[in-house]
């Protein structure tokens, strides 16, 4: 058995970032296993795991590395949860919104600036994640915290964007903490709209990429220790990533 690795992991829809964790500890019979840096359940993509003391050390240093998204904001709907996962709070007619209009709002978002995290998200209030106060109606409003968009363009075309409910498809890459759930539904709202998001996979997470994941299908089957051994990268080559 393993003193401890790195897997990267990509994380199929309808699965919580908690839950690939604990496939991994069955699969290795190991309980110090975790993340860093978790995925939304209808989120896909890279999931870092670091399983073994030794790895979950490096945790706090590998979620310093820059982020990469593939997103999909529908406009014109707002959500409670500002994803899929929550109810609709309002509509919007979208109208025709010009390509110029639509760079406008992309540049506005590019660069440092404040980011109020949503109040669904697992960041702790007296010892408690604000999904549980916000599931109870209530809404505990953290500080702004500073984020970077380094990188924020369109993948959809650059055709006019015309009917209620079009969507906008974009590249983002960040830094770490910020929210793309809040970023798509600040769009929204300076689009004039209103917007949520409905699809986002995480491509990239510092220096790995997701080209170098194993999926699903890998951890569900016999081998699925096997996949994992040939694919663990080690605590010593992960230390010389981060140099």
């Amino acid at each position: 058995m393993i003193e401890a690795g790195v897997f990267l992991i990509d994380k199929p829809p309808g699965i919580s970032s908690f839950a690939v964790v604990g496939r991994l500890r069955r699969i290795l019979q190991m309980k110090k296993v975790g993340h860093a840096g978790t995925l939304d359940p209808f989120a896909t993509g890279l999931l870092v795991l670091c399983a073994g003391r030794p790895a979950t050390r490096l945790i706090s240093g590998l979620m310093e590395g820059d982020k990469e998204y593939l997103a999909t904001l529908l406009l014109g709907v707002e959500t409670e949860t500002l994803d899929t996962e929550g109810a609709v709070t309002r509509r919007h007619p979208v109208g025709t919104i010009a390509t110029s209009t639509i760079e406008d709002c992309l540049s506005c978002f590019r660069g440092s600036q404040l980011q109020t995290p949503p109040v669904y998200s697992a960041l702790k209030h007296q010892g408690k994640p604000l999904y549980y106060y916000a599931r109870k109606g209530i809404n505990i409003t953290k500080d702004a915290r500073e984020v970077a968009i380094k990188l924020l363009e369109r993948t959809d075309g650059n055709a006019d964007i015309e009917g209620d409910e079009a969507r906008l498809g974009v590249r983002v890459v960040c830094s770490k903490g910020t929210y793309i759930r809040s970023l798509a539904a600040d769009m929204g709202r300076h689009l004039g709209c209103g917007a949520h998001l409905v699809q986002l996979r995480r491509i990239r997470s510092g220096c790995f990429s997701i080209d170098e994941c194993l999926n699903w299908d890998d951890l569900s089957g016999d081998d699925a220790l096997e996949h994992c051994m040939n694919a663990m990268i080690s605590v010593e080559q992960v230390c010389k990533l981060l140099q």
